[in-house]
């Protein structure tokens, strides 16, 4: 077949010379089909198509990519956050009881939370929320609540701990998100505060 446009964007180009491969009607041997792509406006646009479609799916697996590694990078400047500021509880209840069952300190005492952290995000790194906890009360009674309530308003006293209720409620009528600035402040006020 000739080396004829048979698109509406290649009509009236190429050189009618017998060709075996054509494409849009314009001969591949001949390069008029290479040069209606590199000269011609209508060839640059379906050039620029074709390369943003090609690349499309390369483009979304870096957004995603990225996204993933921001998530990343939330996800593991909560768990340094978190690190500072249980850090700078054992050190502030150091010599304390258990906020819990009252056993005498020990080196091994966690940061327990009054309310989950899992479960109550705002309360998360609220110093009223988290005391040192012996290891059987924290982890083995799951924080032994019964007697962590009774403790706990004497520690901080009534008014807090009635602030700290009134927070925990408000805690799950909103949808809450760290985000990175507000979890730099955080981490560098428990820095300062363990200094």
């Amino acid at each position: 077949m000739k080396c004829k446009g048979t698109n509406k964007d290649t009509y009236g180009l190429g050189c009618n010379t017998e060709q075996a491969n054509r494409k849009l009607g314009l001969g591949i041997a001949c390069r008029c089909y290479s040069n209606f792509l590199m000269n011609n406006p209508k060839g640059k646009e379906r050039v620029k198509r074709s390369t943003l479609s090609a690349t499309k799916p390369r483009r979304d697996l870096d957004k995603a990519g990225k996204e993933k590694k921001e998530r990343q990078n939330l996800t593991t400047l909560i768990k340094g956050v978190i690190n500072v500021c249980h850090k700078y509880i054992r050190e502030r209840d150091k010599g304390k009881d258990c906020v819990a069952c009252g056993t005498k300190w020990h080196s091994d005492f966690q940061a327990s939370h009054y309310f989950k952290a899992e479960l109550y995000s705002t309360l998360k790194f609220n110093e009223d929320n988290i005391h040192a906890g012996c290891v059987r009360c924290n982890i083995r009674l799951e924080g032994n609540l019964s007697e962590y309530s009774v403790n706990l308003p004497k520690r901080i006293g009534i008014k807090a701990f009635k602030e700290l209720n009134e927070l925990a409620d408000l805690d799950h009528q909103i949808d809450f998100k760290w985000d990175r600035e507000e979890l730099i402040k955080i981490r560098n006020y428990y820095k300062n505060k363990s200094k």
